[in-house]
């Protein structure tokens, strides 16, 4: 076995342990919750009226499929923060202050499935991928301390720029515009590039924390540093798998500002969704679905927005 080799089978068990770790965490955090007798002073609630709550078939059943549903078409590289975000703001499924924290604790799982199975998939230079990595996981905890302590008008104001930001992103990917119309041939970078691909992994990882998924502008970034297309699947899927499991996961699960019982929908039915994505589906026309979910983006985004001035931190 190689170094190369070697280094990536690291990767994958640190992917691995990463799931186990939010796992183990998430699972204490609500014996914990079902546990606390104080209400909380969001929701008024107690810890146990508040799984009661949030576990109800009409909230539940939504938000397995959306954990299914946006997990598979992450496998495929269009990303499951923005199709999630907006169900759950359609479905009134997970309350708009907790959307964050779920997005981020509820796909960690899934993403580190990802890893697991795409780590390998091009030999990309090492070096160059445990910088993008480490950079996407020191973003995440910076981002996750501000975000898990807004109210309801800040993550709606967040929200907003968030989905319009990435689904202007989408759509120059879906359509070849910019950086995406370059075709890279690199493995590896050095110098000023590898300075600029850590700095700007390291910002994709705080934004990841108001729900700017970090898919389609990681691979913008490859493509304008002149990386193969297909770095871009190791780079971008490790970073959301370490950033979620090592930096803003155990984060926002710390913080308890999150929809438990969807979080838990979303690790569960995301992962199903993964794997029947990476070993059922052989082709799709992922380039009308992408501008689907780049319409329903650009709605919710508008949704947050309106939200956020009429009802400002209002339930």
């Amino acid at each position: 076995m190689n170094m190369q080799t070697t280094a990536m089978w690291i990767m994958k068990i640190l992917a691995l342990a990463g799931l186990l770790l939010n796992v183990v965490l998430l699972a204490l955090k609500t014996k914990k919750l079902r546990a606390t007798t104080e209400k909380d002073e969001v929701f008024g609630l107690t810890g146990e009226e508040i799984w009661q709550h949030q576990k109800q078939p009409r909230r539940a059943i939504p938000n397995a499929i959306i954990g299914l549903v946006a997990n598979f078409f992450d496998t495929l590289g269009i990303g499951s923060f923005a199709p999630s975000s907006s169900a759950f703001k359609f479905a009134k499924s997970v309350d708009d202050i907790n959307i964050p924290g779920t997005l981020n604790v509820g796909d960690t799982v899934p993403v580190c499935i990802e890893a697991f199975l795409f780590f390998g998939f091009v030999e990309m230079d090492i070096l160059t991928l445990a910088l993008m990595l480490i950079a996407s996981v020191a973003g995440s905890i910076l981002g996750a301390g501000v975000v898990s302590k807004f109210d309801r008008k800040k993550v709606r104001f967040s929200m907003f720029a968030g989905l319009f930001i990435l689904g202007l992103v989408m759509l120059c990917k879906v359509m070849g515009v910019g950086p995406f119309g370059v075709v890279g041939t690199a493995v590896g970078l050095r110098g000023w590039k590898l300075i600029v691909a850590v700095v700007a992994n390291f910002v994709f990882g705080a934004l990841m924390c108001i729900g700017v998924g970090l898919y389609a502008p990681c691979m913008a970034l490859c493509a304008l540093l002149g990386l193969n297309v297909g770095c871009a699947f190791p780079a971008m899927m490790g970073s959301c798998a370490y950033l979620m499991a090592f930096g803003n996961g155990p984060k926002f699960i710390k913080e308890g500002r999150l929809d438990y019982h969807a979080t838990w929908m979303q690790a569960i039915f995301g992962a199903i969704g993964v794997f029947l994505a990476y070993y059922v589906v052989k082709s799709l026309d992922l380039k009308t679905l992408t501008y689907v979910v780049i319409c329903v983006c650009e709605l919710t985004a508008f949704m947050f927005l309106k939200d956020g001035i009429t009802k400002g931190s209002e339930a």
